[in-house]
């Protein structure tokens, strides 16, 4: 796959994109966007600041203004495109890949996203048309081409991460005497997130605070058990409550419980959204969403809607159907108070509000997770690398037809889910990864188990 994915841009520094092509890029996007006013950001990544230099550059080149604000985490970059009004922004950033990785991820006024089917592509088809020409260095000495050597990012906008702060105590209060008997741990993974966590988690034991682009302690993908090792470890040697992992560029927000035990992500949409909306209102979750999440919804008075994998698909459905909040598996949590965007910190304060609640009940993050957890078997995202992703989709749902009874339910908005009356499964291509993915969920273990092996048999048939 290609520098230019279906949400964003993102690949190997040096294999994939250089810094001539992020030039290019920046000279591109104004006329793409109709846009003359730029706030750019980037996270802890080693290459953040020669790519944002050149980005600028690029940007500049084509006559528009540039804001730097300098290290921060993605979800600071939508904020202030919004409440500042600016025509569009770029996110240095490669979010939870690995350390060689880097990327832009593109938001137009509002803090819309801009994915491939409504701009990225017509900026592929721009840059593709540039002569090498404007990739060339400027005549006052560019230096862009040269990559530091320290791994350290230079600070963030003191003023920017100030404002972020508050607003983010304003709209989640942690001051309770609850909050304040909370014991947990927050992991930021030497990226974004420890800019502000000291501020934004009071009390919490703080991992990895110190920002450092080559991610030394672990992954910057908490969806990675090794990820999630350090803070399990410390969780279960100091009896804390739960713990709170962030990735790389802190738009997401993964959860462990008091035995270190992962927490999958979409068992907390039903949190988010007793937190974030009311009875009545409409709640997004993504395709590969747990029934049991998708019934606490509703029985907690809430409309569930859902939508495609992906930020982009997200935000849109935010705005166009006036949902309230909602989330995704990879755990990403969504609020329309926040621009119709995403924010691993929002979603962690409060699921931390909600835990110390749960706690002065005399309940643990896992008792009180496990009336939604424990209505089904999940079997999580499973990934198959196969050549051929429409034959394998085709071979799960001729074993399924055979194999599972009657259809009870069908979903084709991304993918196919198929519903039937013990539990259901979803297989779909991978819009960032070069994966067929498959998630499977049933009312027992066992039917689990088989409903796997059946499935994973027929997608590697033939591979």
């Amino acid at each position: 796959m290609g520098f230019f994915k279906a949400y964003d841009m993102r690949g190997t520094f040096g294999r994939d994109f250089d810094l001539a092509l992020v030039r290019k890029i920046g000279a591109a996007l104004p006329g793409v966007l109709g846009a003359r006013r730029f706030l750019v950001g980037r996270d802890a990544r080693s290459t953040g600041p020669a790519v944002a230099a050149a980005l600028s550059r690029g940007l500049a080149s084509a006559g528009a203004s540039v804001a730097d604000i300098g290290l921060c985490s993605t979800p600071m970059v939508y904020f202030f495109t919004a409440e500042d009004g600016f025509d569009a922004s770029v996110m240095v950033t490669a979010s939870h890949n690995p350390a060689g990785d880097n990327g832009l991820k593109v938001s137009a006024a509002g803090a819309r996203p801009v994915g491939y089917a409504d701009g990225l592509g017509r900026v592929e088809a721009a840059v593709a048309a540039m002569p090498a020409a404007a990739a060339a260095p400027a005549a006052d000495g560019d230096a862009d081409a040269v990559l530091p050597a320290s791994p350290q990012p230079s600070a963030p906008s003191p003023e920017h991460l100030e404002r972020y702060i508050a607003w983010q105590r304003q709209a989640t209060p942690l001051d309770s005497p609850e909050c304040r008997a909370l014991r947990y741990a927050v992991d930021c993974s030497c990226g974004a997130a420890g800019i502000f966590a000291a501020e934004l988690f009071p009390g919490a034991v703080i991992l990895n605070a110190v920002p450092d682009g080559r991610f030394p302690a672990h992954s910057p993908n908490p969806l990675l058990p090794e990820a999630r090792r350090q803070i399990a470890e410390r969780v279960v040697r100091d009896g804390l409550d739960f713990g709170i992992v962030f990735d790389g560029d802190a738009d997401r927000a993964i959860f462990v419980d008091e035995r270190g035990r992962f927490v999958q992500p979409d068992y907390l949409i039903p949190f988010i959204a007793r937190a974030s909306a009311h009875p009545g209102d409409t709640v997004i979750h993504d395709v590969r969403t747990s029934l049991g999440a998708i019934e606490t919804l509703r029985e907690d008075g809430f409309e569930p809607l859902m939508v495609p994998v992906g930020h982009v698909f997200a935000k849109k459905a935010l705005r166009e159907r006036g949902a309230s909040c909602g989330g995704e598996l990879a755990g990403h949590y969504y609020f329309s108070e926040f621009h119709n965007c995403d924010s691993g910190v929002l979603a962690a304060r409060r699921i931390v509000a909600q835990a110390a609640a749960a706690k002065a009940r005399g309940n643990s993050f896992s008792q009180m997770v496990a009336p939604v957890s424990s209505r089904y078997a999940n079997s999580g995202e499973l990934n198959f690398r196969v050549e051929d992703k429409d034959a394998a989709t085709a071979r799960a749902l001729a074993a399924a037809a055979k194999a599972f009874g009657r259809e009870m339910s069908r979903s084709e908005i991304d993918g196919i889910r198929l519903g039937y009356d013990d539990g259901w499964f979803s297989v779909r291509r991978s819009n960032t990864e070069p994966f067929l993915r498959l998630v499977a969920e049933f009312r027992s273990r066992s039917r689990l188990d088989c409903a796997v092996q059946l499935l994973s048999e027929a997608i590697e048939n033939g591979r």
